[in-house]
């Protein structure tokens, strides 16, 4: 439960993080796609994460974690083009990219460690 919430604290954390940053971003036809790219697939892990740790069944609860997975990895992807596009300083996107990577990281592990158990 402990690390339920624990997820749950640095998944809204994130997208909040994301907002935030999304926010400053230059009002240019690229920064608005990018902002707007970012700010839905950052807010849809932690909402589909919500939804995992309702899920009816462990299939159900696997397959809602898959899906944060893709929309922490879609979140690594937007920042990594922000960065090489240059629309944000190198300093400012690494506390977020350092953070998408541990939580992809310990959504790939769940997912792998839910789907080895039995039953």
């Amino acid at each position: 439960m402990k690390l339920r919430r624990e997820l749950e604290e640095r998944l809204l954390s994130f997208a909040a993080e994301n907002m935030k940053l999304t926010g400053r971003l230059s009002k240019t036809i690229e920064g608005r796609y990018v902002a707007g790219q970012l700010m839905r697939s950052s807010a849809s892990s932690g909402a589909n994460y919500e939804e995992a740790c309702a899920a009816e069944s462990c299939a159900d609860f696997v397959h809602k974690l898959q899906i944060v997975l893709k929309e922490l990895r879609e979140s690594e992807y937007w920042l990594k083009l922000m960065r090489r596009g240059t629309l944000f300083p190198e300093s400012a996107l690494a506390p977020l990219q350092a953070e998408v990577e541990q939580l992809v990281r310990i959504m790939a592990k769940s997912v792998v460690t839910t789907k080895s158990r039995p039953g």
